[in-house]
């Protein structure tokens, strides 16, 4: 699942959000060891040190614990996950929300849309 990094954005930034985002969506589960600090790197084709100023952040949130010998584990904390999960969810749905309004769409008429447009998914995943 290698994600291609933008230029619009710092990378260290733009790893942070890949891994978080294998976090929250339960590709590394909680209390699983995440590959170590040179795998990473190595797939998303960055510098060591990058990688490392990315997990130290992760970390610096509480989502990544180092054991010493052993490497960095997932939180087991499934009320942080949870609420990491609901405010990415609200940012994402913030900024489409706004995005929409500056196309002349009403609130009213956005949430019309996605019920349609979850309905339409439901329909074809049945």
């Amino acid at each position: 699942m290698l994600t291609n990094l933008g230029t619009d954005r710092p990378v260290f930034i733009q790893l942070i959000d890949e891994i978080q985002m294998r976090i929250l969506s339960g590709t590394y589960p909680r209390g699983g060891r995440i590959p170590s600090v040179r795998e990473l790197a190595s797939e998303f084709k960055v510098n060591p040190n990058t990688m490392q100023k990315a997990l130290n952040e992760l970390e610096r949130t509480g989502l990544l614990n180092s054991q010493r010998t052993t490497g960095k584990f997932i939180t087991e904390n499934e009320t942080l996950i949870q609420e990491l999960r609901r405010k990415t969810a609200e940012n994402e749905i913030g900024f489409f929300t706004e995005r929409m309004m500056k196309y002349g769409y009403s609130r009213q008429e956005i949430f019309q849309l996605l019920q349609e447009f979850c309905t339409q998914e439901k329909e074809q995943t049945d």
